[in-house]
């Protein structure tokens, strides 16, 4: 990601929305909706417990909520996913319209429109959460370290894919276990990282998790 467009996409960041509230919560339709890191974290995870224990609320999707977010939005985390069918944030996190900015690659793998759709949740709209969710059995984690193993060629743009997960399965290879979720996690680590040393985020909490595909549930990564 050359350092020239990381300038360009900084000096050009949208000014679309005014700052949120910097209370612990703001009243958003019917529910207060929160506007610090830690409070968003434990709604996340409070979200996520009622997903996995199948008591959703599916908050925040009545018309006249729908008519308020016509003018104007203040979701409160971003959630930096994977395009996998099966880890729909809002689902995921029992949350509805206007709750989460969430932007999804295959493998949360990084690229300038990924960073700057970051930026604009985290600068313009104030968000104050960062949270990076990996999942077990990753299609893009499974074709990179088929390719490694033996050495086909990637067609057309999933080579992207590997080359940026790649690192994180040559780290983890070595390790006793399963190749593929030390992969994820060392990968997703590493996402999180990128994302809190990018001086353009500063200004937010950056998280990184795991999703488990058979509970349902997320957990935070060390």
């Amino acid at each position: 990601m050359a350092s020239n467009r990381r300038a360009f996409l900084t000096a050009t960041a949208v000014s679309a929305l005014a700052a949120a509230p910097t209370t612990a919560t703001a009243a958003v339709g019917t529910r207060p909706r929160p506007t610090t890191a830690p409070a968003a974290l434990a709604e996340l995870l409070d979200g996520n417990r009622r997903y996995a224990t199948d008591h959703p609320r599916h908050p925040d999707e009545s018309r006249a909520l729908r008519r308020q977010l016509a003018t104007a939005q203040h979701p409160f985390a971003v959630i930096v996913g994977c395009i996998d069918s099966r880890v729909p944030p809002e689902l995921v996190f029992d949350q509805g319209l206007g709750d989460l900015l969430c932007i999804r690659t295959a493998g949360e793998v990084l690229d300038e429109a990924v960073l700057a759709s970051i930026q604009y949740g985290v600068e313009e709209l104030r968000i104050p959460l960062v949270l990076v969710l990996g999942h077990e059995r990753c299609g893009a984690v499974a074709a990179t370290l088929a390719h490694l193993e033996t050495g086909a060629p990637v067609p057309g743009h999933l080579a992207l894919l590997v080359d940026e997960i790649s690192p994180a399965a040559r780290r983890t290879r070595a390790l006793p276990g399963d190749w593929a979720e030390h992969t994820m996690r060392a990968h997703t680590a590493w996402v999180r990282d990128a994302i809190r040393a990018d001086p353009a985020f500063t200004s937010a909490h950056v998280v990184a998790a795991r999703f488990d595909l058979d509970t349902g549930l997320v957990s935070l990564l060390p």
